[in-house]
């Protein structure tokens, strides 16, 4: 285990607990990483600043924990719902709109991205 944060196991965090970042208008973010994962806890308004944008490295792992949203990939809207998950591929523009408060979408990266990493 020497490549990887020991301090990190057999230790039990809460988003409760976490700093919240205000990222843009309607959009609160809390992020937990690891070392080789990343988890970030989105809280988003309905009429919030959308932002169309893609990433080149990695693929995202996108989980609608409550309300309601359409996640737009390549231009085409997938309805999801409180439990639904969807496979973003790298290099795919994307981006979420919500439709049913409160929404909060956790994305997943695998490997953590390094411009959210405080």
């Amino acid at each position: 285990m020497s490549t990887r944060n020991a301090a990190l196991f057999h230790t039990v965090v809460n988003w409760h607990e976490m700093p919240v970042t205000q990222v843009r208008p309607g959009v609160r973010r809390r992020v937990y990483a690891t070392d080789e994962v990343m988890i970030c806890h989105h809280e988003l308004d309905i009429g919030m600043t959308l932002n169309p944008h893609r990433h080149e490295d990695f693929d995202q792992l996108v989980h609608i924990a409550e309300g309601r949203a359409n996640y737009y990939v390549d231009g085409v809207a997938h309805d999801m719902r409180a439990g639904s998950f969807l496979l973003v591929p790298r290099g795919s523009e994307h981006y979420v709109e919500p439709t049913e408060a409160p929404c909060v979408n956790i994305d997943f990266f695998v490997p953590p991205r390094a411009d959210l990493l405080p």
